[in-house]
C-alpha cells in the first residue's frame, strides 16, 4: 500500500497503536522521510509513558507532539483524529483486535508481522477484509532487502530451473536470540513462539521466492538452551528474575541492563509503573514457554520441499539458504555479525536490531550445471536497517508511486495468512507429533 491522497490532495493521516521500540521506525518514517505525503496524527497505547517517549522525541526534533490515546479508546481515536490508516505495532496476540476494528471502521491497516498468532484470529482478519473491502499490508521488510530481491530475480529468471528443494538455516546469536527470552515473546500465548513471531519472516520469503503455497508441515523442537532447567543443566543459571537492581545480574553475559541505555531506560524502565512490564527478564528464569531449537519440513503446492532449522543460541548470527533446481543450485549466505557476544558486563545499549549489531556480509552464488559458478551482484545492499530493507519498505509504503513492482514485494493479508499458517502448522505438529495439512487448520478456499 502507498499513501497517496485520500481526498483533495491532503496528506494521508496515520495513527500508531502499540508504542514499543518497533514503533520508532514508523514514527521516524512518517514524520521525517515521508512527511510530505504522510501525517502522523495519533499514538495509542495502554502505557501512556511509552507513547509520551515518542512524543518527546518529536519535540526534541522541533516537531509538534501528536495526540495520545489509551488503546482502549482505539475506535474513538480513529474518528476523533480522522485517521485514514491504522498502523499496528502491538504485542502479537492483540494484532487482530486492532486490525479487525480498523477494517470494520472503514480504515486500511498496516501491521507488523506476524499478522496474528492463531488460526481463529487469522480467519477473523480475513473475514473482516472481505466484508469491509479495505486493505491490509503486512510489513515483511525482508522482501525489500536487495539480497533477497536478487535471489527472487535469479529464481524467476530460471537460472537454476525448477526448484526441487530448499534448505534454510537461521541462526540467532546469544545477543539477539536471547532477547526473545527476556521479553513478552517468551510466553507462547503472547507471540505464538518463534515459529510464528520470527519464522514467519522466513516462511514468507520462501513462499515469495517460490511463488508457492505451503501444503503440509512437520516439525520437531524443544527448549534446549534457555529457561530455568536448561540454564542449570548447562551452567548458565543465575538466581534473579530481572536484571535491574539484581546484584546477581552483574557480569552476566545474558543480562540486559536497561539503565545503561538512555533509550531503553526512558521507553521501558521509567514506565514500568503503568503496567509492570519488565523488558529485562532473566533468560534462565522460570516462565519460558517457547522453543529455542526448531526443525521443520514443508511441502509446497509446486511439489518443492523445504527443510528449515532455527537455532536461537548461536555464537554468531546469520542464515544460509540453498536452492536445488533442475538446472543447478543457488546459495545465499548472510552473516549478520560474527562478533563474540559481550561478556563481563551484560548488554548495555544498542538494540539487537541496530546498525551496530549488523556488521557482517552477504553473498549469493549460482552454480549452473556444466558451467562455472558465479556471484550475483547485490546492488545497494547495506548493513543498516535489515540490509537496507527498512528504508526501502517504508518508502514503498508511505510515498505515493505509480511505478510497477515486478517483484511483487507488497505483502497483503493473503501473504500474512500463508506465512502464519506454516508456523501454526508447525506448532500443531509439535503438539501432536504428526504432519499437519495446512488446510486442516484453516481452509482458505479458492481465494488462496
Amino acid at each position: 500500500m502507498s499513501s497517496g491522497s485520500p481526498s483533495g490532495g491532503r496528506r494521508t493521516r496515520y495513527a500508531i497503536v502499540g508504542t514499543g521500540a518497533r514503533a520508532g521506525m514508523f514514527v521516524r518514517a512518517l514524520t521525517a522521510d515521508h512527511a510530505e505525503h504522510c501525517e502522523l496524527v495519533a499514538l495509542a497505547d495502554s502505557n501512556p509513558g511509552r507513547a509520551r517517549y515518542h512524543n518527546d522525541a518529536l519535540v526534541a526534533r522541533g516537531l509538534a507532539p501528536v495526540a495520545v490515546h489509551d488503546a482502549a479508546d482505539f475506535l474513538r481515536m480513529l474518528d476523533e483524529e480522522q485517521v485514514d490508516v491504522a498502523l499496528v505495532t502491538t504485542v502479537d496476540r492483540v494484532h487482530d483486535r486492532y486490525i479487525v476494528a480498523a477494517l470494520d471502521a472503514g480504515r486500511d491497516v498496516v501491521t507488523e508481522k506476524p499478522m496474528t498468532i492463531d488460526a481463529a484470529r487469522c480467519r477473523a482478519v480475513l473475514d473482516a477484509v472481505e466484508r469491509s473491502g479495505r486493505r491490509v499490508t503486512v510489513t515483511f521488510n525482508y522482501r525489500y532487502n536487495p539480497v533477497h530481491e536478487a535471489v527472487r530475480r535469479v529464481l524467476a529468471g530460471g537460472e537454476i530451473g525448477e526448484v526441487g528443494s530448499v534448505h534454510f538455516e537461521w541462526l540467532l546469536d546469544t545477543r539477539h536470540g536471547a532477547d526473545y527470552f527476556r521479553r513478552w515473546h517468551r510466553d507462547k500465548a503472547n507471540s505464538g513462539g518463534l515459529l510464528v513471531h520470527k519464522a514467519t519472516h522466513h516462511f514468507d520469503l520462501v513462499n515469495w521466492w517460490l511463488g508457492a503455497v505451503p501444503e503440509r508441515v512437520y516439525a520437531e523442537g524443544r527448549l534446549f538452551f534457555y529457561g530455568d532447567e536448561q540454564g542449570r543443566r548447562h551452567g548458565y543459571a543465575r538466581d534473579y528474575d530481572r536484571a535491574h537492581g539484581a546484584a546477581e545480574a552483574a557480569g552476566d553475559p545474558f543480562a540486559l541492563h536497561l539503565a545503561g541505555s538512555e533509550s531503553l531506560r526512558r521507553l521501558y524502565l521509567d514506565n514500568e509503573t503503568y503496567d509492570g512490564y519488565h523488558r529485562d527478564r532473566n533468560v534462565f528464569a522460570p516462565g519460558v514457554t517457547i522453543e529455542d531449537d526448531l526443525a521443520v519440513v514443508v511441502r509446497y503446492s509446486t511439489g518443492a520441499t523445504m527443510s528449515y532449522h532455527l537455532t536461537a543460541y548461536s555464537p554468531w548470527e546469520g542464515y544460509r539458504v540453498m536452492f536445488n533446481g533442475s538446472g543447478g543450485r543457488l546459495e545465499l549466505e548472510v552473516v549478520e555479525n560474527d562478533h563474540v557476544s559481550p561478556r563481563g558486563g551484560g548488554l548495555r545499549g544498542a538494540s539487537p536490531h541496530s546498525a551496530e549489531a549488523e556488521q557482517g556480509w552477504a553473498r549469493v552464488r549460482v552454480h549452473p550445471f556444466w558451467r562455472t559458478g558465479y556471484d550475483v551482484d547485490l546492488g545497494d545492499h547495506t548493513r543498516e536497517g535489515h540490509g537496507g530493507a527498512d528504508a526501502r519498505m517504508t518508502a514503498a509504503l508511505f510515498s505515493p508511486t505509480t511505478a510497477p513492482d515486478p517483484l511483487g514485494r507488497r505483502a497483503t493479508e493473503r501473504d500474512g495468512a500463508l506465512s502464519l499458517l506454516t508456523g501454526l502448522a508447525g506448532n500443531e505438529s509439535l503438539a501432536t507429533g504428526k504432519a499437519v495439512r495446512v488446510r486442516d487448520l484453516l481452509d482458505l478456499g479458492d481465494r488462496f
